[in-house]
C-alpha cells in the first residue's frame, strides 16, 4: 500500500473525477497504464509510472513507484492511501 499527501486545492492532480480543471489526473494515467500493460514487465511500466506521476506533479517515492508498477504487472489491487492537508 502506497501512502501520498496532496494539499486539498490539488487534489485535480489525483483524482479523475475531481472537480478541478487540472488536465493530467494521475489515477486516469495509472488506470489506462493498468489496462495496457498488464502482464508487462516492472521495468517497462516503471518509466511510464514515473512519467504519469511528474506530469501530475505528485510526489511518489520509488518505492510508491516500484509497488504500483508490480500491481499493473500482475493484475493485483494497489491501495493507495491519500493524506488531504
Amino acid at each position: 500500500m502506497g501512502e501520498i499527501r496532496v494539499d486539498k486545492q490539488h487534489l485535480d492532480r489525483l483524482l479523475a473525477d475531481s472537480a478541478g480543471t487540472y488536465g493530467a489526473p494521475y489515477q486516469r494515467a495509472f488506470a489506462a497504464l493498468a489496462e495496457a500493460h498488464r502482464d508487462q514487465p516492472v521495468a517497462k511500466i516503471l518509466p511510464l509510472l514515473r512519467h504519469a506521476a511528474n506530469e501530475a506533479l505528485l510526489g511518489f517515492t520509488d518505492a510508491d513507484l516500484q509497488e504500483q508498477a508490480r500491481a499493473i504487472s500482475t493484475g493485483e489491487p494497489y491501495v493507495l492511501r491519500v493524506t488531504v492537508t
